[in-house]
């Protein structure tokens, strides 16, 4: 699956991973006349949750205009959807949930470990292709399975 170091070569704009951000926010997008940056809190202790935060935040350069930090409104909440959407599909892919499946992961945990993703992350992208897809969806030839979470391969 892929790195931190490898997720962080990939931004395309300017990347601080060591800001001084206030208490509570772990990342941000800024887009400016000037320069558009992603920035996240110094204060994030793992390379694991910063490859997640840093995913949405660039679900958020790739999708997502102007300011949405007022999430009263809705369209800004489903930019905020978007992007999210947008490091879920980066860092769980379906494709992913299988490779899984063909190693023998077991349980949450460990998938979250496999894909290095927070367990947090994982049930949220878990969620989120629940609501898109409903109990389950199929990909290749396979059945993946949201709740409870598995694989089934189909044969001909």
């Amino acid at each position: 699956m892929i790195s931190y170091e490898d997720l962080a070569q990939e931004v395309p704009i300017i990347f601080d991973d060591n800001a001084v951000l206030p208490t509570g926010l772990k990342g941000i997008f800024i887009e400016s006349s000037v320069a558009d940056m992603i920035l996240l809190n110094k204060t994030i202790e793992t390379d694991t949750e910063r490859k997640c935060i840093l995913s949405e935040e660039l679900g958020h350069y790739y999708l997502t205009v102007g300011d949405i930090t007022d999430q009263s409104k809705l369209e800004n909440q489903q930019q905020e959807l978007k992007a999210r959407q947008w490091g879920y599909d980066k860092l769980v892919p379906l494709s992913a949930i299988v490779q899984a499946y063909h190693a023998r992961i077991k349980g949450r945990f460990e998938l979250a470990e496999y894909l290095g993703v927070t367990e947090e992350f994982l049930q949220a992208s878990i969620d989120r292709y629940f609501n898109k897809y409903g109990i389950c969806t199929t990909w290749n030839n396979y059945i993946i399975y949201f709740d409870p979470l598995g694989v089934a391969e189909m044969f001909e």
